[in-house]
């Protein structure tokens, strides 16, 4: 097993990667790493000969009353995680490494600016997709892991993948949760213990969307009100959002659904937001 090389400039970088010969697979990452983040570590390491991990904390996605100065950090604690993984290359950028002065090219998927989390964060995959472009570029990484619970992220990617002809293969790792459900967040560090409580009704709700569409149901509005019921429930649930939406579009549905969905929402407790999702396949 190789050492793991910490690298903090883009040509420090390029220059390990060129020591390397073989498939190399890429998370991208935030840092303040968790069970979900390993997971996509440990599927890059079973199906590629190199892993990278990036970290950093991508100001461009955070809006001008969004949480970035609060932000979870520990660094030390990711590299060990990191290490105890076998993870063979860290890119750590300051932040003039990614936007150096005078920085002024951005990526946009203009058809995600409308939908979901487009319309309540505007400039969010703005942000999401220009970095995600240029680590992209940095690392040259034949495969990409992200995780189902940003389901909207994975779709701007894949679309900005095909889009700009990048030729790296994404792949989306299924959402890792906590015992009661609660798909794990780097945010989760946030809530206090009632919240932490309260917040388990995301799963339970998006989890009864699901059985009631496996036991026949196809009415979007039928379903989306039975969401909106469960979260109503649990008086510290603040909603912002439920969605039932097409796959691919991500427009909302009415009527029958024919081809799948994909069922979100974005919920606040206290100051912390919380999205979470599951996809209703199509049916034969």
């Amino acid at each position: 097993m190789t050492t793991m090389q910490i690298l903090e400039t883009i040509q420090a970088f390029r220059e390990a990667h060129a020591g390397l010969s073989g498939t190399l697979g890429f998370v991208p990452t935030m840092g303040y790493l968790h069970a979900g983040h390993l997971e996509l570590v440990r599927q890059a390491r079973a199906e590629c000969e190199y892993v990278a991990v990036s970290i950093f904390v991508n100001p461009a996605q955070f809006g001008p009353n969004e949480d970035l100065a609060r932000y979870p950090r520990d660094v030390p604690r990711d590299l060990e995680l990191l290490r105890a993984e076998g993870v063979d290359l860290i890119f750590l950028p300051g932040g003039d490494e990614i936007y150096p002065p005078g920085y002024s090219t951005y990526v946009e998927v203009e058809s995600m600016n409308a939908v979901l989390e487009g319309v309540r964060r505007p400039g969010h995959f703005r942000g999401v997709a220009t970095v995600v472009c240029k680590l992209f570029n940095i690392v040259q990484a034949q495969r990409a892991y992200f995780g189902q619970k940003d389901a909207q992220q994975t779709v701007v990617i894949r679309q900005m993948v095909r889009d700009l002809a990048i030729p790296t293969e994404i792949v989306i790792v299924p959402t890792v949760r906590e015992v009661d459900g609660l798909a794990m967040s780097s945010r989760n560090v946030y809530l206090d213990p009632e919240q932490r409580a309260a917040a388990a009704v995301l799963y339970r709700g998006l989890q009864q969307v699901a059985t009631l569409y496996e036991r026949g149901e196809r009415d979007a509005t039928t379903l989306r009100t039975e969401l909106q019921a469960t979260l109503a429930q649990e008086p510290l649930a603040q909603v912002e959002y439920v969605s039932i939406a097409d796959l691919v579009s991500l427009q909302e549905l009415d009527g029958s659904i024919t081809g799948g969905a994909l069922v979100s929402l974005a919920v606040r407790f206290g100051r912390t937001r919380l999205i979470d999702n599951v996809i209703l396949e199509p049916q034969a």
